[in-house]
């Protein structure tokens, strides 16, 4: 009896932690769906995240107000995106170069601010679990789905709101077909680079409140290299995902869940090295990518700077 009751918490906190894991994954892919279906091929994610990690925490520590941190988390993730847009959309910068860029200056300045300003390390509050009424009382699903914290419940809505958008409406319809074939775009009379902003700074947006939820939802910290590659998980999971959004789910909640496996090994002891589990779920995003070119809908032009003719 004692077995089988602890069994079941452990599978409940397992299952629990992948959905909760799953949130800045979910967040920031979602973000950069939009952005590459608008023909950029933004590979700053990482980069963007670790600043809003770090801007979250700044501005909680000097306030206490959780909701301010995430507030001015978004808008650095919002700021760093248009670094790259100007670089990629305006002066036509190679898109892999201007990524890559982005992640070194965000990772090097990072830890210079914070080690400027930090001497001591301050510990900030979590955002509360909000429960979700007669759900979360639901025996094992209510605990794992409906006992999450907000920007989890935020994350899930993404999915329907963003498919719906890019689906079903005229903004969407100008995105998609920007990163399909701008040129079609161009002569409906719809400004390209117009479209790419908005779709690359709403990315920029969503992985900076991605970042935010390493320090006021997981950790209640800032340190060196917090987002540790999730930035680049989030690219991989739009590939994985074929660049639809339902699919792209399913691929978070594998990832999600091998970092979770992790975490409960660890807890409850193994004699498997931890450097192995961390990299689980890194090896599976390089399995992913090379089974990810059949049947590619990888969006036309994606990467390929828009010159008017």
């Amino acid at each position: 009896m004692f077995h089988d009751l602890l069994t079941s918490a452990i599978l409940i906190n397992l299952f629990a932690t992948m959905i909760r894991l799953s949130t800045p994954l979910l967040i920031s892919a979602m973000g950069e769906l939009v952005a590459e279906r608008s023909g950029v091929m933004n590979l700053g994610v990482e980069g963007m995240m670790l600043m809003g990690a770090l801007v979250n925490y700044m501005i909680t520590v000097n306030t206490g107000r959780l909701w301010l941190g995430l507030l001015a988390a978004t808008i650095a993730g919002g700021l760093m995106s248009m670094i790259l847009a100007v670089m990629s959309i305006t002066l036509k910068v190679d898109q892999t170069v201007t990524g890559l860029s982005l992640n070194l200056l965000s990772s090097g300045l990072t830890l210079f601010i914070f080690r400027a300003f930090y001497k001591t390390e301050n510990v900030i509050d979590l955002f509360p679990q909000v429960p979700i009424p007669l759900l979360s009382n639901i025996p094992y699903i209510g605990e794992i789905f409906f006992n999450q914290k907000g920007l989890t419940y935020f994350a899930f809505l993404c999915i329907p709101v963003i498919a719906f958008i890019l689906n079903r409406t005229k903004i969407g319809l100008a995105i998609r077909s920007a990163g399909e074939n701008p040129h079609a775009v161009d002569t409906r009379g719809l400004n390209v680079d117009k479209l790419r902003y908005i779709a690359v700074i709403f990315g920029g947006l969503m992985a900076g409140i991605a970042g935010s939820f390493f320090t006021n939802g997981i950790s209640s910290r800032f340190m060196q290299e917090i987002t540790a590659g999730r930035g680049w998980l989030a690219i991989i999971i739009v590939i994985a995902g074929n660049w639809q959004p339902l699919r792209m789910l399913i691929a978070t909640l594998v990832f999600a869940l091998l970092d979770a496996f992790q975490f409960t090994l660890q807890g409850i002891g193994t004699d498997i090295p931890f450097q192995i589990l961390l990299s689980m779920p890194y090896i599976i995003a390089l399995v992913a990518l090379m089974s990810s070119r059949v049947r590619s809908r990888m969006p036309g032009s994606l990467g390929v700077p828009y010159i008017k003719d």
